[in-house]
């Protein structure tokens, strides 16, 4: 069986840097993980992705040639990807049984206005065989700005619609926070997202003409309740670890997988004599 997650979420919230701590903790334990890098903007990682949309097409070549900004480079580099699926296909023929960490772009625009990361995402599901989950991370730096957290939420809820298929929803960047007494608290209320706390502070900052507006969006996140946040400190093992425990959870990770012997009890002590 083939398992592959896509890691989402806005630019600078700690995608990569999950990735790589998902990869570290993985190893740990003997499993085989392997990255996937699909920002074709991408600089550095921590390990070398072993499939790179950069061999394909590269955001930098993108603007060069065809004087493209960087959100329309970056569109043109996915729908190039989408073009060139078979590409794709080759490359990750070789990994049957392993699991996939796939690092995606932050720009809202492949989930939403043109929906390339969905087509995506049924490619992978339907052409290769691969058990897909997702990840969406907005940072702890949220939590500072009401009105922009609850954006974090919507784009979170829309991202999970768009794709369809099994996603968390997680607070990166939790080491950030210090939880002590009526801090600790106030973060459960964004972790498991209390809408009054938008119409609390927006409704005595805005024109009222925007109140209903507001009840709006706030009874939107009541209806669907469908988003809810992993806190996630990456300098705990732990953290890393429940992290990937969902992520396994959603995808029945191992459920097909045979029995395997432990290397000390090949032969050894139990070999015939």
């Amino acid at each position: 069986m083939r398992y592959a997650t896509l890691i989402t979420g806005p630019a600078g919230a700690g995608k990569s840097t999950l990735c790589a701590s998902l990869i570290t903790h993985a190893q740990t334990v003997g499993r085989r993980v392997h990255l996937v890098n699909l920002d074709p903007a991408a600089e550095r990682f921590e390990y070398a992705p072993a499939v790179d949309i950069r061999e394909l097409v590269a955001l930098e070549d993108v603007m060069e040639e065809l004087e493209f900004g960087p959100n329309g480079g970056l569109i043109y580099c996915f729908e190039y990807l989408l073009n060139n699926l078979d590409w794709l296909e080759d490359e990750l023929g070789a990994y049957e049984d392993d699991y996939l960490i796939i690092d995606c772009p932050g720009q809202i625009e492949l989930y939403t206005h043109v929906p390339l990361l969905p087509r995506l995402a049924d490619f992978l599901q339907a052409r290769l065989g691969f058990r897909l989950s997702a990840a969406y991370l907005i940072e702890s730096q949220f939590m500072q700005d009401k009105p922009k957290f609850f954006a974090g939420v919507l784009s979170a809820l829309s991202c999970m619609l768009a794709l369809g298929i099994g996603m968390i929803c997680v607070m990166s960047k939790m080491d950030l926070v210090k939880e002590k007494g009526r801090v600790r608290r106030e973060v459960g209320r964004y972790l498991d997202p209390d809408p009054t706390l938008l119409l609390e502070d927006v409704n005595s900052r805005t024109n009222p003409k925007f109140h209903a507006l507001n009840q709006a969006m706030v009874s939107l996140i009541e209806d669907q309740n469908l988003v809810s946040f992993l806190p996630l400190d990456v300098t705990s093992e732990d953290s890393v670890n429940t992290i990937l425990s969902h992520i396994d959870n959603m995808m029945q990770y191992g459920e097909d997988e045979e029995p395997k012997v432990p290397k000390d009890m090949d032969e050894g002590d139990f070999a015939d004599e």
